[in-house]
């Protein structure tokens, strides 16, 4: 293949301000850090990004400014390139990657940076000093530019019923998975924080991460003082922290520009596979122990004779430990694997710096591989309720022959095409648990119950599934945390205009 068409990444830079000050960076400087560390990394001069053709950035969770594309574009001087922003969903760094390296290889793209920052740290910070939001705000020309439509993750009637905080929903998963597993609810606990001890482990070696301290086990699995129960069975150790100030950026080129850049092949690092998966929203998926999406993910990623046997580094998504457990299951890895199965420590250690964490971690997979040439690392990215899904290969070792990929188009009706779960809005009647959370307040106290329910068997796929609240009453709602309910038989109404299951 002509090396004017062979996609390789040059240069990546990560920032993690960890001085919370109220005179700490904004997002976009964030930014702008991580845009020179990248062209730093590459051996490049800053003059160079206004040959950019091609600059996206990954929305913040709160954009503090109009159009953040413009002013990264007006502050590193690539006005000239085409500006995208990313919509919101942790996929996007892995998709960036994917659709842009396609992009090269048609010959439709030449030089690309994606970057992207949260400074909430900073922000929360002046919020609470001041009562009033960071003046982060720049001119612009008008507002960004989305390279994929904002599109809704979720329905009005779901997030009624939970369908609307991540740790509610990747909880309901988590239960779920539990049950089809056999384990005791301590069984399972144990095993969550032995999991997520291992990606301590790992973020207390990392330059880069908000909290690197290494925990055991019994820290992470059981409340404490200082690690509340946040949604059963999930303490505050297994969820993302996005209260932090990091950033990410890459550079994506074509072999033969980075040559005529004077890039150094040392710093080249090749894609050698990647997908990209879309879920059924939460309430028409046909189980809750799995994800589908992420399985045909894992299908679709390997090129060539590679397969997750030959990944020397994994970093799988880990906003909660369901979405590391679901990626073992798509891979058929086992969650006491030897590689870790993150490089950087994960959202809750690291630091899951809003949409843009997978920027984070391909700049460490980048660093990994190109610290340890001819090996190759698997990174995976998860937006919204297992909503959006993407994976990439890397690798110091050249691509051979052409870079090619199959299109999403040509594997997304395998997902598309299971049936959806037959579902009401107004169930009435007996009813069993398929899957539930429970909600604590911050005085560690059970506070409010959801259920997602069949109209008959919760394990009989053509029973009528529903979303419900539990019924307020403190010692159902604690019998709900102390025995898998999965299964369990109750009746479910209307009250007050809102579906409320109530225990047999």
């Amino acid at each position: 293949m002509s090396e004017k068409f062979m996609p390789v990444l040059v240069g990546v830079g990560q920032v993690t301000e960890k001085e919370v000050t109220l005179e700490g960076s904004s997002v976009l400087d964030l930014i702008e850090q991580a845009v020179y560390q990248a062209t730093d990394d590459a051996g490049i001069s800053r003059k160079q990004l206004a040959d950019l053709d091609t600059l996206a950035i990954v929305r913040s969770f709160r954009e503090s400014t109009r159009n953040t594309p413009e002013s990264i574009a007006n502050r590193i001087g690539a006005s000239r390139a085409r500006q995208w922003l990313m919509p919101n969903g942790g996929n996007g760094p892995q998709y960036l990657v994917n659709r842009f390296s396609e992009a090269i290889a048609n010959g439709e793209c030449q030089f690309a940076l994606f970057a992207g920052a949260e400074a909430m740290a900073t922000s929360r910070k002046i919020v609470k000093a001041t009562g009033e939001q960071p003046a982060w705000s720049e001119p612009a020309s008008g507002d960004p530019e989305y390279l994929v439509s904002e599109a809704e993750m979720t329905t009005q009637h779901e997030q009624q019923y939970g369908i609307l905080t991540p740790s509610w929903v990747y909880a309901m998963h988590e239960n779920a998975l539990r049950h089809q597993l056999g384990r005791s609810v301590d069984d399972h606990q144990r095993a969550l924080g032995r999991l997520f001890s291992k990606f301590t482990d790992v973020a207390a070696q990392s330059p880069h991460a908000w909290y690197p301290i290494s925990r055991s086990a019994e820290e992470i699995a059981y409340p404490s003082d200082s690690n509340r129960m946040v949604s059963w069975p999930y303490t505050k150790y297994m969820n993302a922290m996005n209260q932090i100030n990091q950033s990410a950026a890459l550079l994506l080129t074509s072999v033969d520009y980075a040559r005529k850049l004077g890039i150094s092949e040392d710093k080249f690092v090749y894609l050698h596979g990647c997908s990209d998966t879309k879920e059924k929203m939460v309430y028409a998926r046909p189980t809750y122990h799995q994800s589908d999406a992420m399985r045909v993910m894992a299908e679709r990623v390997f090129e060539g004779n590679l397969s997750i046997d030959d990944m020397k580094y994994i970093d799988f998504y880990s906003c909660f430990p369901v979405a590391v457990e679901f990626a073992c299951q798509a891979f058929g890895v086992s969650t006491d694997d030897p590689r870790a199965l993150t490089i950087t420590g994960g959202l809750p250690f690291h630091g899951g710096a809003g949409n843009n964490y997978v920027m984070n971690s391909i700049a460490a997979m980048v660093d990994q591989v190109r610290a340890d040439r001819g090996s190759y690392g698997l990174v995976t990215a998860n937006g919204g309720y297992f909503s959006k899904h993407a994976a990439g290969v890397y690798s110091t070792n050249p691509v051979e022959g052409e870079w090619r990929r199959t299109h999403p188009s040509k594997y997304q009706g395998e997902i598309d095409n299971l049936p959806d779960a037959p579902f009401t809005e107004s169930p009435e009647g007996e009813a069993s648990v398929e899957t539930y959370t429970v909600v604590y307040g911050r005085d560690n106290a059970p506070g409010q119950g959801f259920v997602i329910g069949r109209l008959g068997e919760a394990d009989d796929p053509n029973a009528t599934r529903f979303l419900s609240v539990a019924a307020a009453d403190p010692d159902e709602l604690k019998a709900m945390t102390e025995a898998d309910m999965v299964g369990a038989k109750g009746s479910v109404t209307q009250v007050e205009g809102v579906n409320t299951f109530k225990l047999a």
